[in-house]
């Protein structure tokens, strides 16, 4: 936005305030000077040759720089000492009045009317004063000091009573502040007028002494106005050369995107000498279009521009310099352009970021009646120009790497570097009576699309959840994606228990079908909440508890989980049996644990199930769940899986050579699955152990097989060919149809004990229960109930014609000589067709 002088601007037609004034003045000494001498017009010749000489003056305007201040040498009192003293007064004032116009009409390229009649008022009404100061003054002869004297107090005057004019006329239009700067530099034209005037009695001697002296002068004119050419021109290259250096330095220095309309435009425009100094860059990307310009009497920067359209567009469409004005021939036509809009002369300069144009620079209106832009002015704005370019692209570079740095590129959501930033300003300025919130969205099933449709499909499925995710977080959320698949919302909420609600409800939303090609995915996520202060009091640790808490959120049937310290408790725990779970393995540390499996028709104890336990010298117990996910994170998964298979084998071996022969069953994880070798080494694990395949079950998870389901079915159906039993553990838990039952290759269904521990108070797992018995018999599998507990659950479970049961009804995982012990207390032989059996004596 441009920034608006204060001062109030008036119409130039305010001008005509002075000028008629001073119109008026200069007629009424005209016709004085008339009266007084009725003959002046006879002196024409005389009057000619002023005329001229005047007009020479006019056009002859050096700029002379002293320190850091430049001064413009106009000789005009050279001439007017010799008008004065040879001319008639009516003719001095007629002959000034027509060289100013002389001198505008060819100066000027557009004619302001209202300039030009009061800069001609002025001068007829100034040098009208001088007149009557000479009038005025005791007559003299000759030209002697007393003539000097006379001439230079006229001359003084004039040069008083013009700068008063001026700033008479600047003070009515812009401003009473301008018209005081204005009088600020007549202390310089003085001087300057006084050297003038000196110059001038000099040659008025000279011609009184003899005319002759004319030709001498001549020449001493010429060389005296080369000479002053040469000095002038030297030191505006002087000057032109240090302003380059100094503006290239700022524009290097400041000139990012944002300042660089600040840094560079006031300096051009007074480098250029000009009217208006415009900056114009493209729109790009997230840069939007900047259109600024300087002007000679503002501070500030307006947001227009004065140069014609059709010229910015032919030096946007080339991508070359336009110059238009008097010293440039090859653009004449486009001078009707500046024309109309009241334009003198115009340059502007594309900005080129390679072959593309990305801007322009432009100078309007060289300032100094006498002064037009040249070729030389072309040169210093082309500098100018491609130091600007190229300052405006590496603050656009330094921009985008800033942005980069602080953004994801696939999906444009700002990153964990600036999701931490921002929630660490977020907790420092947290109202008392609000939470900070942090909720990490997990999506899944994405790397099932990078694997099945390739990355280009699972970058196109992130990017989607990324554009609903923003849409539904809200005006005051800040959405970001903090790895893979792992997407982050931070917000201000009014509790723990509004977070919850609306981390809930936001999940809901998200949870709509995604078009990824040609397939429409139904993707879920899951989502862990930790707020501020009650979870954490810096930004790392509430993304890692949230992070915890997604993790838990995975399992959950509703998909939120709010942080709490034992999540973190039993991560921290994982994470330092890592190292000595592989040391566990090494040194043989970890046991293998039996839970009997009992027919619940007649009570026979056909196999136990082979499970793993470890005892850490540290922590004690450590749970199952625990120490298994280390190994599948750490790769000792498929050690541990044989480990518990070699000590299930060795076992069932011992025990069909004690004519006691029972089956095992072991647990399997899909990652197992996943490896095409491990049939083959079930083979080889059988033959040496010389146990049959038939007495080994394999139990895979029914929720973790789901999502590999196509991937792990070459490795069921050769675990199936080798001999082996296979049985869908914790069945009912997953997302699958029973239809599912007829197209794996399994042969026994084992029901989740929640469903199993609930059938006798729950009508629904009830309903649940029977119905996977009934489907399995039809499919002809056998039917395992875990979590039998009760003697109610026991009979309602022989009931509905479930074969196997296993809890803790029967008994608890064993390790092998409490199980000896077992089988010798709760177990005895009995004769059947197939053989002796173990049958439980009583359940209790």
């Amino acid at each position: 936005m441009a920034r608006r002088p204060r001062a109030r601007q008036h119409s130039a037609q305010y001008a005509w305030l002075i000028t008629g004034p001073l119109a008026l003045f200069a007629a009424i000494c005209f016709a004085s000077f008339w009266a007084d001498r009725p003959t002046w017009y006879q002196s024409w010749p005389v009057g000619l040759i002023a005329f001229a000489g005047i007009c020479l003056a006019y056009a002859g305007v050096f700029n002379v720089v002293i320190r850091r201040s430049t001064y413009s040498v106009i000789l005009t009192e050279v001439p007017l000492v010799l008008v004065l003293y040879f001319v008639p007064p009516a003719m001095v004032i007629l002959v000034v009045a027509g060289a100013s116009i002389v001198a505008q009409l060819l100066r000027s390229a557009v004619i302001a009317p209202v300039k030009m009649w009061f800069n001609v008022a002025k001068c007829a009404a100034t040098i009208s004063a001088a007149l009557l100061v000479i009038a005025a003054l005791p007559k003299t002869e000759g030209a002697g000091p007393a003539t000097w004297a006379v001439l230079a107090t006229a001359l003084m005057i004039n040069t008083v009573l013009d700068a008063f004019c001026l700033a008479g006329v600047m003070s009515a239009i812009q401003g009473l502040r301008v018209g005081q700067d204005a009088l600020r530099g007549l202390p310089p034209t003085l001087a300057i007028t006084g050297v003038n005037i000196v110059i001038g009695l000099v040659f008025l001697v000279a011609l009184v002494a003899t005319q002759w002296s004319a030709l001498l002068l001549a020449v001493l004119v010429t060389a005296l106005v080369l000479m002053l050419r040469s000095f002038a021109e030297f030191f505006r290259q002087h000057r032109t050369l240090t302003d380059v250096y100094e503006l290239t330095k700022a524009v290097r220095e400041d000139g990012s995107d944002a300042s660089l309309p600040d840094v560079l435009l006031g300096r051009v425009r007074a480098l250029m000498r000009a009217e208006y100094a415009t900056l114009w860059l493209a729109p790009q990307g997230r840069h939007p279009e900047v259109l600024l310009t300087a002007r000679v009497e503002n501070k500030g920067l307006l947001d227009l521009s004065p140069a014609p359209p059709a010229v910015r567009a032919k030096a946007i469409a080339d991508g070359q310099t336009v110059a238009v004005g008097p010293s440039f021939k090859d653009t004449h036509d486009l001078r009707k352009d500046l024309r109309q809009y009241k334009i003198k002369d115009a340059v502007i300069v594309p900005l080129l970021s390679g072959q593309t144009t990305i801007g322009s620079l432009e100078a309007i209106n060289r300032m100094g009646d006498t002064r037009v832009f040249r070729a030389a002015d072309v040169q210093v704005l082309e500098t100018i120009a491609a130091h600007a370019a190229a300052a405006v692209e590496n603050s656009r570079l330094v921009e985008r790497l800033r942005h980069d740095a602080y953004h994801d590129r696939l999906t444009g959501l700002p990153n964990r570097r600036r999701i931490t930033d921002a929630l660490a300003e977020a907790v420092k300025v947290r109202a008392e009576t609000e939470v900070v919130a942090t909720l990490l969205f997990d999506v899944d099933g994405q790397r099932d699309v990078n694997e099945s449709m390739g990355h280009a499909a699972g970058d196109k499925l992130l990017a989607e959840v990324a554009e609903r995710l923003r849409s539904i977080a809200g005006p005051g959320a800040l959405v970001g994606r903090i790895g893979g698949d792992e997407f982050v919302v931070t917000l201000r909420a009014e509790s723990t228990d509004v977070t919850v609600r609306l981390a809930t409800e936001m999940r809901e939303q998200l949870r709509g079908p995604m078009t990824v090609g040609t397939l429409t995915l139904d993707v879920d996520t899951a989502v862990g909440v930790a707020v501020y202060p009650d979870h954490g009091g810096d930004p790392e640790t509430l993304i890692q508890r949230a992070e915890l808490a997604a993790n838990a959120a995975k399992v959950l049937p509703y998909g939120v989980q709010l942080f709490h310290p034992a999540l973190e408790s039993r991560a921290v725990r994982r994470l330092g049996i890592a190292a000595d779970l592989r040391k566990a393995l090494d040194n043989d540390e970890l046991d293998v644990y039996f839970q009997p499996k009992v027919t619940l028709a007649d009570r026979h104890l056909v196999g136990v199930e082979c499970l793993a336990r470890w005892t850490h010298a540290a922590h004690g117990e450590v749970a199952p769940e625990d120490f298994v996910a280390v190994a599948e994170h750490t790769g000792q998964l498929s050690r541990l899986t044989e480990r518990v298979l070699s000590e299930g084998l060795r076992r069932c071996r011992e025990w069909a050579e004690a004519d006691r022969p029972l089956s095992i069953a072991v647990n399997l994880s899909v990652r197992t699955l996943l490896d095409s070798r491990f049939p083959d080494h079930v083979e080889e694990m059988l033959e040496h152990y010389a146990v049959s395949p038939a007495q080994v079950t394999f139990e895979i998870s029914e929720p973790g097989m789901l999502g590999d389901i196509e991937r792990v079915l070459p490795t069921l159906y050769r675990l199936r060919d080798l001999g082996v039993r296979l049985s869908v553990d914790d069945f009912g838990t997953g997302a699958s149809s029973l239809s599912y039952l007829r197209q794996w290759p399994v042969h026994e269904v084992k029901i989740d004990d929640s469903f199993v521990q609930g059938m006798a108070t729950d009508s629904g797992d009830l309903a649940i229960v029977r119905a996977v018995i009934s489907l399995s018999r039809e499919f002809g599998l056998t039917v395992v109930a875990e979590g039998v507990e009760s003697e109610l659950t026991l009979d309602l479970l022989e009931e509905m014609g479930c074969e196997i049961g296993q809890g803790y009804l029967f008994s608890r995982p064993l390790p092998y000589e409490r199980l000896e012990a077992w089988f010798n207390a709760q177990t005895e032989p009995e004769s059947t067709p197939a053989g002796e059996v173990r049958r439980l004596r009583a359940v209790i």
